[in-house]
């Protein structure tokens, strides 16, 4: 019996790539269909955001991120570029720059990815670009090999992102929507049968009640 699982994801979010090569092995080993959700990251939809958290939890969310990719055996380090251009006001806080030359195009490819019905192993493989330890990852041929590697053609993805780049913004904000009517705001947040899982940590609660719904293998 084939399950679905809806999984809201975020280029931005070192928790959402912690979680993807699992979910990759999940749908790979296990008659599951995996259907990315892309979002916006919370420093685009809202640009003053963090200037508003506690000034404790940007450190703590470094320290966390590094010590769980050492735990699970993933390469982790913070992204170089990060894809949302962040720059310094006149106070001296944070906020997200008017260009933003990486996030609108991977998201768009994204999307594309997705249309293709190969969002998995696109964000899988452009995640790890970001998050594991690919230094100026937007450069040279990172980003079209990482394509290739997901059985894409990256200068593909860019046309049809131009083509379709208001259709693909409507419909990853449709995807935000659709996140916060299933019962969260977060990514990375899996969704099955109508439950959520919300965070990395969840993904073996999700692979446990799909066990209870009859997870078999490919």
């Amino acid at each position: 019996m084939s399950h679905s699982v809806d999984l809201y994801w975020s280029f931005r979010s070192p928790y959402s790539y912690l979680v993807t090569g699992r979910m990759a092995d999940l749908a790979r080993t296990y008659d599951v269909d995996v259907s990315v959700r892309l979002v916006a990251p919370l420093a685009v939809r809202d640009r003053d955001f963090f200037n508003r958290v506690n000034p404790l939890w940007p450190p703590y969310l470094l320290r966390d991120t590094m010590r769980l990719g050492e735990y699970l055996g993933i390469p982790f380090s913070w992204p170089m570029p990060d894809p949302v251009v962040q720059e310094i006001d006149d106070s001296g806080k944070f906020r997200t720059a008017d260009e933003q030359p990486y996030i609108f195009r991977l998201l768009r490819a994204g999307q594309a990815a997705c249309e293709r019905g190969k969002g998995l192993a696109f964000i899988d493989e452009v995640s790890k670009l970001i998050f594991g330890g690919t230094a100026m990852w937007h450069e040279g041929d990172h980003l079209s090999g990482a394509a290739a590697r997901a059985g894409l053609d990256l200068a593909e993805l860019d046309a049809a992102a131009a083509e379709n780049g208001e259709r693909y913004d409507a419909e990853i904000e449709a995807n935000q929507a659709a996140l916060e009517s299933a019962g969260h705001w977060g990514v990375p947040t899996m969704v099955f049968d109508g439950e959520v899982f919300f965070g990395q940590d969840r993904f073996d609660l999700l692979k446990w009640r799909l066990e209870q719904n009859g997870l078999a293998a490919r």
